[in-house]
């Protein structure tokens, strides 16, 4: 197998949608589920952010920062 190739099923949502995803319910205070489609299905945007507060991603990268 070729390296850098992952196995498994290709993401749908990039990262980073995920992350402006997150962002944009942060600044706009709205419920999850109002989170605009383009960003991801709301569900994913919220299990993403609470994956990084418990494995501690968020502090690391406001400490890096």
């Amino acid at each position: 197998m070729p390296a850098g190739k992952k196995q498994g099923r290709p993401r749908t949502w990039t990262r980073r949608q995920l992350i402006d995803g997150i962002r944009w319910r942060t600044r706009a205070g709205a419920p999850w589920r109002d989170v605009p489609e383009r960003y991801g299905p709301w569900d994913r945007i919220y299990d993403l952010l609470r994956r990084w507060q418990r494995d501690g991603t968020w502090k690391l990268i406001l400490e890096q920062l």
